[in-house]
C-alpha cells in the first residue's frame, strides 16, 4: 500500500488534542481519518509525530497514511482538505514515502513555539492563540532560568504525573526567547527544540519561566526545582492556547525540496 506524509495545521482550540478517542469527542486525529474514508471507504489509522493535548495548536505535525492506490501528492492534499471544511484543519502539504517512513519513530526532533503576550487588556485578534498575562516579564530573568535546562537532564518535574514515559530523563537542545512589540504590551516567544518531550513538559517550563519573568522566582530556581525530580517543585504549567507544534526533523526530510 502507498504510504504518504502529511503536514498538518491546526488550530486546536475545538479539539480535545490530536488522539482519537473512544466516545466520539472532536479530535485532530479523528476528523482526518474521517476526510481519509470519504476518499476510501474503510477505517484509517493515521499516525503523528506528536499527541498534542487538547487546545494545542500545530504549523507543521507530521503524520503518515496508507491508501489503496497510488495519488499526486498535491491532488490528494486538496481532496483531503475539501472534506476537512469547514473544521480549522489543513493538509498544508502531502508526499509520498517509503514504507519504512514513521512520521513517530522516524523523527529525529520535534519543535515548539510558544507565544505569551504581556498586556492588560485581552486578546481579540489573537484570543486562543496566546496565553495573556497582566504584567511586565523580566526576558532576560527568563534567559537565565531557561539555561539551567539545556542539556541532558531528568525532567521529572517538568513532566505530567500521567506522563507515560518510560524514562524522565531527556536532552533539551535549545530554548531561546525572543520579545516583539505588540499592541499595548509585549509579545514573548519561546522556542523549544528536542528529540522528544515528556506530557506536559513545555508547558510546565513555560509556566515555570513566567514565574521568573514576573520576579516571583530567581532564575537560580529553575536548576533548584530541576535537581529535585520532584513534580511539586514545579511552578505552575502555562494554558495550552499559547502552544505550537511548529515542525519535525527527519534524516530524510520528505518535504525537503
Amino acid at each position: 500500500m502507498p504510504r504518504y506524509a502529511l503536514k498538518i495545521e491546526y488550530d486546536g482550540e475545538p479539539f480535545n488534542g490530536w488522539q482519537r478517542q473512544a466516545g466520539g469527542q472532536p479530535t485532530v486525529q479523528a476528523a482526518i481519518e474521517a476526510a481519509l474514508a470519504r476518499l476510501q471507504p474503510g477505517p484509517h489509522a493515521i499516525t503523528a509525530a506528536g499527541r498534542t493535548d487538547a487546545g494545542v495548536h500545530a504549523t507543521g505535525q507530521v503524520a503518515h497514511c496508507d491508501l489503496d492506490r497510488d495519488w499526486d501528492g498535491f491532488r490528494l492534499a486538496g481532496a483531503i482538505n475539501a472534506h476537512l471544511r469547514p473544521l480549522p484543519v489543513a493538509i498544508a502539504e502531502c508526499r509520498p514515502v517509503a514504507d519504512d517512513f514513521h512520521a513517530r519513530f522516524s523523527a529525529m526532533e520535534r519543535r515548539y513555539l510558544f507565544r505569551l503576550v504581556t498586556r492588560r487588556a485581552p486578546a481579540t485578534h489573537d484570543r486562543g492563540l496566546v496565553w495573556r498575562v497582566g504584567h511586565d516579564l523580566d526576558a532576560g530573568a527568563m534567559r537565565a532560568g531557561a539555561a539551567h535546562l539545556i542539556g541532558r537532564h531528568d525532567f521529572t518535574t517538568f513532566r505530567s504525573a500521567a506522563c507515560q514515559a518510560t524514562s524522565p530523563v531527556k536532552t533539551l537542545d535549545e530554548i531561546s526567547i525572543e520579545t516583539r512589540d505588540y499592541p499595548g504590551g509585549q509579545e514573548i516567544r519561546f522556542a523549544l527544540r528536542a528529540r522528544s518531550f515528556l506530557h506536559n513538559q513545555v508547558r510546565s517550563i513555560i509556566g515555570t519561566l513566567e514565574r521568573v519573568g514576573a520576579g516571583a522566582w530567581p532564575p537560580d530556581r529553575v536548576a533548584g526545582a530541576l535537581a529535585a525530580a520532584d513534580r511539586a517543585a514545579c511552578g505552575p504549567v502555562s494554558p495550552p492556547q499559547g502552544l505550537y507544534l511548529t515542525g519535525v526533523g527527519y534524516p530524510d526530510d520528505p518535504f525537503a525540496g
